[in-house]
């Protein structure tokens, strides 16, 4: 069966950051264990990939626009890779 679905396949240079984000995230992980605070894992993984020269931003706000209107809000994304990764983190004890 075929899929309906237009879309552009990931570019290696994207494949790639989120590989090293993921493998990133894991080290981190491992040597913090579960249970902190998503600042301190964001705060850690920002070390880790800067560690591997991947630049990161931390705390971006991004506008939002609706209907071709600027909010009066912003989007703050945890973190952004490369200029090319949105990352959300989420912090919790244990995964239901």
């Amino acid at each position: 069966m075929k899929s309906n679905k237009n879309y552009e396949p990931i570019s290696p240079e994207v494949e790639n950051i989120a590989k090293s984000f993921v493998d990133s995230a894991f080290r981190v992980h491992k040597t913090l264990g579960p249970g902190l605070l998503e600042s301190v894992y964001e705060t850690c993984l920002e070390h880790e990939l800067n560690s591997r020269k991947i630049p990161v931003e931390r705390q971006k706000p991004i506008p939002i626009i609706y209907n071709e209107i600027k909010l009066e809000t912003d989007l703050r994304v945890d973190l952004i890779v490369n200029s090319l990764v949105l990352v959300e983190l989420k912090a919790v004890e244990k995964m239901n």
